[in-house]
């Protein structure tokens, strides 16, 4: 069902470039490695590929679990009816057409040295949050590389575990996260990255299972609107990160010849929900699996109802958007990939 991820020649390290996505139902960061060359525009066959985060780019490290994530007729481990941002930024930048997980036995050597996905679906920032999930946290992932979210909010601080919101206000849990980013970034510096870009978190009020959870009983079927309260949590992070992670790296990374981009994809994501059919959607509360009102994961299999057009929803389950929507977001992100390959 999946591919894996690893990058083993170790002597291109010096010269890695890394820029990172908020994983787009996102919840948490996202991180993608490129390395290269010292030259002033990038050759793809010297790029590498690599990504970190949660469910939104994980290709299949979840594999164990049983998901509806099918290409054609086939399951990838993806939680979604095809491709990812990640897939399509690593094609558009002329590397593959899909990234590979790193935990595929099966996984060879060229995958390897052209980047693979160390996500997991279900990781987070905060130490707490794979714990709850039985997942690869975010500081294994990168043990991961050196050996060769949104989470945070949606499944920790507002989910089944208490723990985090009896003892942190929101503010001192942005504040949490910051240092918990912040020390990922540094490692990935010391490491040898040298471009990155951070990619904000969208409007999580407006996951499907997110209304469905926290509306009323006759809005959970008729009105369902998007919970704006948790959306202004998404925003006043994003803010947050841009403010004091972003304006604070640009300065001490350009000591060590080195570059962040931020990338706010919340107002494009939000174009999307507040004027679907300007994009060709029909279907932007719920997600195409099952009732679409709460499955995700496991609970959307190859016994699961699918709708009979995907394309005509946002969401392919009631967390996780459908490759449409993958796409529209990854353009967003086209411009800075375009950066990266120039060089610049």
């Amino acid at each position: 069902m999946g591919e894996s991820s690893l990058y083993s020649d170790i002597g291109v390290m010096g010269n890695l470039h890394v820029y990172s996505l908020h994983s787009l139902t996102l919840f948490q960061l996202i991180l993608v490695a490129l390395a290269q060359t010292q030259t002033p525009t990038i050759n793809t066959t010297n790029l590498a590929f690599f990504v970190f985060g949660d469910s939104t780019v994980d290709p299949g490290n979840n594999n164990y679990i049983r998901t509806r994530t099918i290409y054609g007729n086939t399951p990838t481990g993806r939680f979604t009816n095809g491709r990812l941002v990640t897939d399509y930024a690593a094609s558009y930048a002329g590397i593959k057409d899909f990234v590979a997980p790193y935990l595929d036995p099966t996984l060879r050597m060229e995958e390897l040295l052209t980047g693979v996905s160390f996500a997991s679906a279900g990781s987070g920032f905060d130490p707490l949050t794979p714990t709850l999930s039985g997942v690869i946290s975010v500081p294994k992932q990168m043990e991961y590389l050196r050996d060769a979210g949104t989470n945070d909010f949606a499944i920790n601080y507002y989910g089944t575990s208490p723990i985090r919101r009896f003892t942190y206000s929101i503010p001192r849990y942005y504040q949490f996260l910051v240092e918990q980013i912040q020390k990922f970034i540094q490692d990935l510096l010391d490491f040898g990255a040298r471009k990155i870009v951070m990619v904000g978190i969208p409007p999580i009020g407006c996951l499907p299972v997110v209304i469905t959870l926290n509306s009323n009983l006759l809005d959970k079927f008729l009105k369902r609107q998007c919970i704006q309260r948790l959306s202004d949590v998404a925003q006043g992070f994003n803010q947050i990160v841009e403010n004091q992670i972003v304006a604070q790296k640009i300065v001490e990374m350009e000591r060590i010849d080195s570059k962040l981009y931020y990338v706010g994809i919340y107002e494009t994501f939000q174009n999307i929900l507040q004027d679907p059919k300007k994009f060709g959607f029909d279907k932007v509360d719920t997600g195409c699996c099952g009732t679409g009102l709460l499955e995700l994961s496991y609970l959307c299999n190859p016994r699961s109802r699918i709708c009979t057009n995907v394309s005509d929803y946002v969401f392919f389950d009631a967390v996780h958007p459908t490759e449409r929507t993958y796409f529209l977001l990854f353009k967003a992100l086209s411009s800075t990939i375009d950066l990266i390959l120039q060089g610049k």
